[in-house]
């Protein structure tokens, strides 16, 4: 196999290989099945680094024309993506202001939770990972030092786990020791401990509109105003945020940068530099939310934090959604004068986290298991957002957008404006499929019709939902096509 490279080219060259690769593909010339060459062969090959050609396989693989089977290699698709993998979000929608006041977080998580365990429920609502398969030999290896786990450990979390966790980031972008760590109860605690040392009852935060639905419950919950700006297909719009940075004066601005629930949106490099700038500009911190980094297909831009020399971003990291949601790890950066402050607070709120929970990760880490359950985690998650992507085009009206992210575990589907997501909401869950209704994510619920989707599911599930789901709008279109029908047929009727 011959691939040339320009090595005088601005274009980098894991692009150029992944370009070459994916036209020996759509030719013809590598077909369906076929092996392609190892990462160490090619990087041989090519003169290139071994982590250049990694990237190539990884965009092939978000492109759906390439698989990784574990302890094989890589392989062309035997199912070729044909579907349009261009995401079509691009909403209308205006600033939302939500004053302080009404939290339905409890009643809807609890009910959540009950219909998940329904038998034969297909859930396309929550978005976890399988636990890995060696949870349980990993479990026993971490619980050697019983006698250790039993004692009370420091409210920062344990040392080595801080360690592990920074040498991590390091990988990320981001420049950290373990001294600018907190060990939290999964990025919930987190964020809740963050958002309490940084607002106070009435003042204005900054959210992303839509965005995660547990933030806007914590802000709610501390008597916050809160200012949903409109998320484009770039990210939060950034024109807004100024204005409304310019003219209320906000004590937070809260993001989720990498592959953002619920769209599942990534951010580039330029929009990050801009949003702090503007932070920096107004004198406003933010908390940045990435709790499905380590789920991307391909790189992704280093975090804001990576960007920040003046303390001003507060960044917010789990294991919940890359092992197990039950193990409850999750993890902060706090640089600067705020870190013994919330270190206090944290204390406060529980003491410490589970040492038993902390020492397993940390036997994850230690062991380089973590690293390829996550790349497994990935195969799959490719495969599972390109089913649903090709079911979506098969059982979904038009009128229905989508966005295609390059990696986490949700896409987001926004819908026709009189669609009742509400009433669809209830009869997909009496037909077993269990949807998250967009109005969740959006500050007093005012935003456009959509719904989360999450793709960490069997293909069965996955093409069973979809259909059932396609079925249910196409439905609630036709009846509002009879509507308006009869609405046309009175007026000229008078």
């Amino acid at each position: 196999m011959k691939i040339f490279l320009d090595r005088q080219s601005p274009k980098p060259i894991y692009l150029q290989i992944h370009d070459r690769l994916s036209s020996l593909i759509k030719s013809g010339a590598l077909q369906a099945g076929d092996r392609l060459p190892s990462i160490r062969s090619l990087a041989e090959n090519l003169q290139v680094n071994k982590l250049t050609v990694i990237e190539a396989y990884n965009v092939l693989e978000a492109d759906g024309v390439i698989c990784a089977r574990q302890g094989s290699g890589y392989f062309v698709n035997t199912h070729l993506v044909s579907a349009n993998l261009k995401p079509t979000f691009a909403p209308e929608q205006e600033v939302i202001i939500k004053e302080p006041g009404g939290n339905s977080f409890f009643d809807m998580h609890v009910a959540r939770v009950q219909a998940q365990a329904q038998p034969g429920m297909i859930d396309l609502s929550f978005g976890f990972p399988c636990p890995p398969k060696n949870i349980m030999q990993i479990s026993k290896r971490a619980l050697k030092q019983v006698d250790v786990l039993c004692k009370y450990d420091l409210p920062q979390g344990q040392l080595v786990l801080r360690r592990q966790i920074a040498q991590m980031l390091v990988h990320q972008g981001l420049d950290v020791s373990p001294e600018d760590l907190i060990i939290t109860n999964g990025s919930e605690q987190a964020l809740s401990l963050a958002m309490s040392h940084f607002v106070q009852p009435g003042d204005w935060v900054i959210v992303e509109a839509p965005t995660y639905y547990g933030a806007i419950a914590i802000l709610e919950n501390l008597g916050a105003k809160i200012i949903g700006i409109p998320m484009k297909a770039e990210g939060i719009n950034l024109e807004l945020l100024e204005q409304y940075l310019k003219s209320h004066r906000p004590k937070l601005i809260y993001t989720i940068s990498t592959l953002h629930n619920p769209t599942g949106l990534t951010t580039t490099q330029a929009h990050r530099q801009k949003l702090l700038a503007l932070a920096e500009q107004y004198e406003c911190p933010i908390l940045e939310d990435n709790a499905y980094e380590g789920l991307n297909f391909e790189p992704v831009p280093a975090p804001i934090k990576a960007l920040d020399k003046h303390d001003l971003v507060t960044y917010v990291g789990t294991f919940t959604k890359t092992l197990m949601p039950g193990l409850r790890v999750g993890y902060m950066v706090v640089t600067g004068k705020h870190y013994q402050a919330i270190l206090e607070r944290k204390l406060v709120h529980d003491i410490h986290v589970s040492t038993v929970s902390q020492a397993i990760v940390s036997e994850f880490l230690a062991s380089g298991h973590y690293r390829r359950h996550l790349s497994q985690l990935r195969a799959e998650n490719i495969q599972s957002r390109n089913i649903m992507v090709q079911a979506m085009e098969r059982y979904f009206p038009a009128e229905a957008k989508w966005t295609v992210p390059k990696g986490g575990l949700f896409l987001w589907v926004q819908l026709p404006a009189d669609i009742p997501i509400g009433a669809m909401t209830k009869e997909a869950l009496s037909q077993n499929v269990l949807i998250f209704c967009g109005s969740a994510f959006f500050p007093d619920k005012q935003g456009y019709p959509a719904m989360r989707l999450t793709f960490a599911n069997s293909p069965q599930d996955i093409e069973q939902g979809i259909s059932v789901l396609g079925k249910l709008l196409k439905k609630h279109l036709d009846k509002s096509g009879e509507k308006i029908s009869k609405c046309y047929t009175l007026v000229h009727s008078i």
